[in-house]
């Protein structure tokens, strides 16, 4: 998998299966009733397990003590007919230079596509979204510590939609006769790198001020849910950012420091550049709006149900809020 990649080691974990007949206690169990001096035939038949499974466990506590009554990895000790590891670096090799599919890469090194897709899945390169499709790296995935210690900004541009609707509404025809001359919304979004608790707000530019002075009202809204204090705020390279005289102030202000993604790497900024994603989705684009007027208004009911209700995959199928409003202690 990925952590191969990487150099890293995983730690493995093994637990009985869904239908075993004795997990560790049962043994314990089990040893306790033969060392009392009972037949083992007799102790099998009473826990519903075979003789032979019983002597097993017995064995290996007479030979190991207490650590042979715990699962055991199934992997096997070697695997003779895996593929050379030569083979395998070439397939990642050309995976990530070539960006090809296992039914391409196949034929080209005179494997099974199938060998190839396992060879992929080993090393986390399966699905390309894995990948930076640049460079070919896999993608380290990561998350601060605590709430407040980072926070993405971005800003996402949106056609304003003309009284009586767009061509969504009207049809494409009719809707391009009305958008002549509607502009822009331009909506700044705040998310913490921990929680994934978000706060947007529309305006009409991203001018250096209007950047700054939503910053100052998104660390309100952050210290009204919990999280009293921003160390770190992310954005791109966008000149607001940074040559503003009036973001630097805003960052002061907060006791905040400045952080810039690399150029051209959008990514760098991923978990607000995802939320524009979510908030395209489930909000500017839900159903078709009749006004400007009307879409706008629906904002704040979407980021109350995306902090407050809307399941979050990277929480464990929790809301963001979730994160916030925790035991005292669980940050350090």
């Amino acid at each position: 998998m990925w952590w191969s990649c990487l150099g890293l080691h995983r730690t493995e974990v093994f637990v009985s299966h869904r239908n075993a007949r004795l997990t560790v206690h049962g043994r314990r169990l089990l040893v306790e009733r033969v060392r009392a001096g009972r037949a083992v035939a007799h102790v099998a038949a009473e826990m519903g397990i075979s003789r032979a499974t019983a002597h097993k466990w017995i064995r290996r506590w007479r030979s190991e003590g207490e650590s042979g009554l715990i699962d055991r990895s199934s992997r096997p000790r070697t695997t003779p007919h895996r593929t050379p590891a030569e083979t395998e670096a070439r397939v990642c090799r050309l995976r990530q230079d070539r960006k090809l599919g296992p039914a391409r890469l196949g034929p080209v090194l005179g494997l099974p596509a199938s060998t190839v897709h396992r060879i992929l899945t080993r090393h986390g390169l399966n699905r390309l979204a894995f990948m930076d499709r640049p460079t070919g790296q896999v993608i380290r995935r990561y998350e601060r510590d605590r709430p407040g210690e980072l926070v993405h900004v971005d800003v996402k541009k949106l056609g304003r939609i003309p009284d009586g609707g767009g061509h969504k509404v009207l049809g494409r025809q009719a809707g391009r006769a009305t958008r002549n001359g509607m502009g822009f919304d331009y909506v700044h979004s705040a998310v913490d790198d921990h929680s994934r608790l978000a706060y947007s707000e529309i305006h009409g530019d991203e001018k250096a001020a209007t950047c700054a002075d939503f910053l100052r009202r998104a660390a309100a809204f952050f210290a009204a849910a919990g999280i009293d204090r921003i160390e770190r705020v992310l954005t791109d390279n966008a000149r607001p950012y940074r040559k503003s005289f009036a973001w630097r102030q805003a960052l002061a202000d907060l006791g905040a420091s400045r952080k810039l993604t690399r150029a051209y790497r959008p990514q760098t900024n991923g978990k607000v550049e995802r939320f524009n994603r979510t908030l395209l989705d489930e909000w500017a684009y839900l159903r078709p709006y009749t006004s400007n007027t009307e879409r706008t208004a629906a904002l704040d009911d979407f980021l109350h149900r995306y902090n407050y209700h809307r399941c979050h995959t990277a929480l464990g199928g929790q809301p963001p809020i979730n994160r916030v409003n925790n035991a005292a202690g669980q940050y350090s």
